[in-house]
């Protein structure tokens, strides 16, 4: 594999890095960037194109173990130079670039899914440390995805990405304007529900059962007026202490476990149809490159 050693800081693959990590794409095609050998290794086994990785020098320690693919490209930069590149305190000096998956509307609503669809849509999430733990509980609850609603910080923060623990690179996230978010779960006769605290049913007395898309606010404001009448109810989790409203993640999550013990969603879960489509870390399924091949729907 190419291995090269860089001195300079104005290097081209290192300000590529930068920018990722400071701001993170949303757009079609272009790079992520990820940091830490965990987060490496968990790319890895997602089969997402790793197009450059970065060591620092005197570390390369850190990347025994992992299988990089023969044509990633490996810069070797001094300790320093790394560190004002990457986003922690206290960075492990090991970062990449990333190739995310390219999620299709049919990642979430496939009609080949022996699973009915769960969807989260984020609407005005703010804080990434509670994207990353939403993703996290959802691929440990069984969604089907992730619709991010303008307004919602990248799923490719690099916070977000680190609170994930890697689900980021297994979970279809999909970017959409609210029109074409709530028009696709309409015409696949998906139910949709609005969190709000205050004049909506226990979630516990709500059917999840069926095909379901649960809608998730802003930290301040909840979820804003003209997308709440979009939904077709209301449900809160209640809270006999003394709390008026649950932090984002943990209501996303609880709302979760919900839908996926009325489903009686088990642990040992299969793989959707969607993972397999993503090239699935067990080993099975397309390729990154067949998938971010194909055409949107």
């Amino acid at each position: 594999m190419p291995l090269r050693i860089v001195q300079s800081k104005q290097n081209a693959r290192l300000k590529e890095l930068r920018r990722a990590l400071a701001a993170p794409g949303r757009k079609a095609g272009e790079l992520a960037g990820i940091e830490g050998r965990n987060l490496l290794a968990e790319a890895l086994r997602a089969q997402l194109s790793m197009r450059c990785v970065f060591v620092a020098r005197e570390a390369e320690r850190l990347l025994e173990g992992l299988e990089l693919p023969r044509e990633t490209e490996i810069l070797i930069v001094p300790k320093s130079v790394l560190d004002a590149v990457l986003a922690t305190e206290t960075p492990q000096p090991v970062a990449a670039l990333v190739e995310p998956f390219e999620w299709i509307w049919r990642d979430l609503l496939d009609p080949d899914d022996a699973r009915l669809p769960l969807i989260l849509i984020l609407a005005g999430l703010q804080d990434p440390g509670n994207l990353g733990t939403i993703l996290r509980s959802a691929e440990a609850f069984g969604a089907s995805g992730v619709v991010s609603l303008p307004g919602t910080v990248s799923a490719w923060n690099p916070k977000a990405v680190r609170a994930s623990a890697g689900s980021v690179f297994r979970m279809p996230v999909l970017q959409a304007s609210a029109a074409e978010c709530f028009r696709n779960l309409r015409d696949e006769k998906v139910a949709i529900w609005a969190t709000q605290v205050r004049e909506a049913a226990p979630v516990e007395r709500v059917d999840l059962r069926g095909p379901a898309a649960l809608i998730i606010g802003n930290e301040g404001n909840g979820v804003p007026e003209e997308i709440a009448a979009q939904a077709d109810g209301a449900l809160t989790i209640p809270c006999p202490g003394a709390v008026e409203s649950l932090n984002a993640a943990v209501a996303a999550s609880v709302l979760l476990y919900e839908a996926s013990r009325q489903r009686s969603f088990s642990a040992s879960h299969p793989f959707s149809a969607a993972k397999k489509r993503a090239g699935e870390w067990m080993g099975h399924g397309k390729s990154a490159a067949e998938k971010n091949a194909r055409s949107r729907r």
